[in-house]
């Protein structure tokens, strides 16, 4: 086992990974869909389910002293590319100033949700 590699958040016991895992400088945030603050699904419109999910991903980075300032890229699965629009709206609230790497794909999740997003985040060790 590689010591400088720590899992991050409470693992699901039915699944075989953690929320988030820190190696070296750097914080790796698996999938994550609209759930809020208990885990449970949140169901709505694709703004609503865009700021849950990053609400989500905020949730996890700040168990190691992270936040969204510190992504470096994201990876969003839209489950219609038609919303598109839409979700890079409520996107752009969140990183106003655009200084992340981003990519976007048209997916079906393995979950209900119309949106995914997994993301790295930089946050040097002290």
């Amino acid at each position: 086992m590689n010591d400088a590699i720590k899992p991050i958040g409470k693992k699901n016991p039915n699944l075989p990974f953690h929320p988030g895992v820190r190696a070296g400088d750097y914080i790796f945030v698996s999938g994550q869909v609209a759930k809020d603050e208990q885990g449970n699904m949140c169901v709505g419109n694709i703004e609503e389910e865009t700021r849950w999910t990053l609400e989500s991903i905020r949730r996890i980075l700040a168990l190691d002293g992270a936040d969204l300032s510190d992504v470096v890229k994201i990876t969003v699965y839209l489950e219609d590319a038609r919303d598109f629009g839409r979700y890079n709206g409520v996107f752009k609230e969140f990183f106003a100033e655009g200084r992340i790497a981003r990519t976007t794909v048209e997916a079906r999740a393995v979950v209900s949700c119309k949106i995914e997003m997994d993301a790295i985040a930089y946050k040097p060790v002290r």
